[in-house]
């Protein structure tokens, strides 16, 4: 009974936090829906403002509820979108000043019934982004594009205000402002500065109000205040005064007319035009604000169903007379923060916009026009791309290199820009979708070399004799290491092969591709890399591929048959096994390496070189021969330590243990190399495991033994106890050399 009571209490705290934060989310989210629908019917003239902002209203309603029906299980609020909105209005605009006969015949419902069009359809085909799976594809939009659109859309939504600020009788275009300077209204100007300021500061004074309704609130007080004390004539209209037209509440009878004007034919490219360009625009903001309104921490939005969703609301908006619609973040944290937690939130949000639609509109109809500018102007101010004015401090640092790119990525936010304002709004989009591929195309086409060096600077993890690693020092540099990384496709191919074929002027035995980087490899890319094994086999290069184990480069290379044309002996799961192969065939060629199949003879042992003949027989005295199988241990990590070993048949290899469960290879020794020599420094434990690679066979040297060693023949433990020194920080300095190398 306790748990059904507390379940109870559970279900309506949250009920109540719900319809708290749909209540605080719509107040916030309705002087923005309004002033946005205005901003996108303005350019049709006063009679259509209100409209515009019943069209704005509209929208938040369907979209919440039609994305709300078809799944969507967060608290996002939905409202219209700065970046659709100055598409709208842009394209009003110019139809509105097009002097194409059909155009100019039809008048405004001509040009509302393309503009609906093009909303239909836009909305039509941002489902099918969604559809289709491109929410990835239309994600990876350049910054630049993204910024110089935004900025075009901040910058003009700014300036349209400034009739309204100015206190004009009817709705001016802001180009026609300076003309009508002595028509300029000082108090209304005055109220709109009040305003924008209560608005910029409110966080400061009231941190829990939200800034748009306190900036309202302060605007309409002093306007209705200078009303009441006779100042009316110095003020601007309210958003309803003028007469509104008879739009009606479906877009049937706009597209009925259409129809029957017989001028679709001439029509369709720009509603099919502009119905793809604001379905891009459109699909792009969506999945940048999925971003930001994210909970910290929180499961990250699936792109390609968003779109669907809001395709279908877009287009359900569309059909009752509304614009398009996106994700509101101000409204959607607000409605987070007050404990929403379901989608009844969004419902209540939604139902609170309906209300305001109609009950309520005749008195919200009545908020001054230059108090709703205002407040739009300071949402204006906040929508420019702070990252362009980053960029553009970036032109005072850094290198040559950076400040190119920088000045490039300048170029193309202005250019951008301008043509969203000064051109044409759709070409705009287009050219900055064509400007996004050449610029992917370019950026990808750099090099795809990470890091580049040979074989005497870095060696491999096995352990040499001295002769075998002085021979590698001085004439190593024979072996190549490419490590790439990026995509590896036609572009950064070429470059690949360009760069090779100029390194081979140096002599090469062998060249090793690092390809456990790669994000991608295309057709084109893997038959380069079958192209590069063909001309090295004819100047006798060996090819060495490291791909690692399930990376992009094994999935890919194998999906192409590149793993399958090339021999698997030449194929290697990390580049230092690709080096130690290179240096166990450069070493063959030079005839420096004994076979590991065969046993080193004792008086050849690297560890012994400068010991006579007595001083041998002294020390073999006191060695004990041992043999393990393949995949023996020789010892375990935190054994202790009672003996050193000398390879004189065979290898084996050092693991350590790590954290996560996994062992890791630290080194591989070969005939004639000597490993577990601390056992006889100091009273440690084993630090690492080495298990035997092939039938190995070893010399071991004891303590005990030693110790015996020692005591007959003093001057033999000295020099031996000086050449493990010798081999110790022999490996020192390799390994030295091989972080200065990696690290530069």
């Amino acid at each position: 009974m306790q748990l059904l009571t507390n379940a109870r209490k559970d279900i309506l705290s949250d009920a109540r936090n719900d319809i708290i934060g749909g209540l605080v989310s719509a107040a916030i989210a309705i002087p923005l829906a309004m002033g946005y629908g205005m901003f996108a019917f303005a350019s049709l003239g006063d009679n259509y403002f209100a409209d515009g902002a019943v069209a704005g209203l509209t929208t938040a309603f369907i979209v919440a509820v039609v994305c709300v029906l078809l799944g969507e299980k967060t608290t996002i609020v939905y409202a219209p979108r700065v970046n659709s909105t100055f598409f709208i209005g842009l394209l009003i605009y110019g139809l509105a000043r097009s002097d194409a006969p059909p155009i100019v015949a039809g008048g405004a419902p001509l040009i509302l019934a393309i503009v609906f069009s093009v909303i239909l359809l836009g909305g039509a085909l941002e489902a099918l982004f969604g559809l289709v799976k491109l929410g990835t594809l239309i994600r990876f939009t350049p910054q630049p594009v993204m910024a110089g659109f935004q900025n075009a859309a901040a910058l003009l939504l700014f300036l349209v205000q400034l009739g309204n600020v100015c206190g004009f009788d009817r709705n001016m275009p802001f180009t026609q402002v300076p003309d009508h300077l002595a028509s300029i209204k000082p108090l209304s100007v005055a109220i709109a500065a009040v305003t924008f300021a209560a608005m910029w500061n409110a966080r400061k004074a009231l941190p829990k109000a939200p800034p748009i309704l306190v900036g309202i609130g302060v605007g309409c007080v002093l306007y209705y205040s200078c009303q009441l004390i006779g100042l009316g004539g110095y003020l601007g209209p309210v958003i309803a005064s003028a007469p509104r037209a008879a739009m009606g509440t479906t877009i049937l009878p706009y597209l009925a007319d259409l129809g029957r004007s017989g001028d679709v034919v001439e029509l369709l490219p720009t509603i099919l035009g502009g119905a793809l360009a604001l379905a891009i625009i459109a699909s792009i903001d969506a999945l940048l604000c999925a971003k930001l309104v994210t909970a910290p921490g929180g499961p990250r939005f699936a792109g390609d169903p968003l779109l669907l969703r809001l395709g279908v609301g877009n287009l359900a908006a569309a059909c009752v007379g509304g614009i398009t619609g996106g994700l509101n973040i101000g409204a959607s944290v607000a409605n987070r923060t007050l404990g929403a937690r379901t989608p009844l939130s969004v419902l209540v949000n939604a139902a609170a916009l309906l209300v305001a639609g109609t009950l309520l509109f005749r008195w919200l109809g009545d908020i001054p026009r230059v108090v709703l500018s205002s407040a739009i102007m300071v949402i204006a101010v906040q929508h420019f791309d702070l990252w362009s004015l980053r960029l553009a401090r970036g032109l005072l640092s850094g290198t040559a290199s950076r400040r190119g790119n920088v000045v490039l990525d300048l170029l193309v936010v202005l250019l951008v820009a301008v043509l969203s304002i000064a051109v044409n709004i759709v070409l705009a989009v287009f050219i900055g979708v064509g400007i996004a591929v050449a610029l992917f195309v370019l950026r990808m086409s750099r090099s795809v070399i990470r890091r580049s060096y040979r074989g005497d600077a870095v060696h491999s993890r096995k352990s040499r004799t001295t002769p075998e690693q002085t021979l590698l020092e001085r004439s190593g540099a024979a072996i190549l290491v490419k490590e790439l990384q990026g995509a590896l496709f036609f572009g950064t191919g070429e470059k690949l092969l360009n760069d090779i074929e100029a390194e081979l002027r140096a002599e090469t035995s062998c060249i090793i591709l690092d390809l456990r980087r790669l994000t991608e490899i295309d057709s084109t890319g893997a038959q380069i890399l079958l192209e590069l094994e063909s001309y090295l086999a004819q100047r006798r290069t060996t090819l060495l591929l490291a791909v690692g184990d399930r990376t992009t480069a094994t999935g890919r290379l194998t999906d192409f048959g590149v793993l399958q044309s090339i021999d698997r002996a030449n194929v290697f799961p990390d580049v230092d096994r690709a080096i130690e192969r290179g240096e166990d065939d450069f070493l063959r060629a030079k005839g420096r390496s004994y076979p590991e199949e065969e046993e080193v003879p004792f008086a050849q042992i690297g560890l012994l070189n400068g010991f006579d003949h007595a001083d041998l027989a002294a020390i073999h005295s006191r060695l004990q021969r041992v043999r393990y199988d393949q995949g023996g241990l020789a010892f375990r990590e935190g054994d202790p330590g009672d003996a050193l070993l000398i390879v004189a048949k065979g290898k084996a290899s050092a693991y350590l243990r790590l954290p996560n469960g996994a062992d890791t290879r630290l080194a591989t020794f070969a005939p004639g190399t000597v490993f577990g020599e601390l056992a006889i420094l100091d009273e440690g434990l084993r630090s690492a495991s080495v298990v035997a690679d092939e039938e190995l066979v070893c010399y071991a040297l004891t303590k005990s033994a030693f110790a015996a060693l020692a005591a007959e023949t003093p001057s033999v433990a000295v020099r031996l106890l000086a050449a493990i020194g010798r081999e110790l920080s022999g490996r020192l300095r390799a390994a030295d050399r091989t972080i200065n190398e990696l690290e530069t």
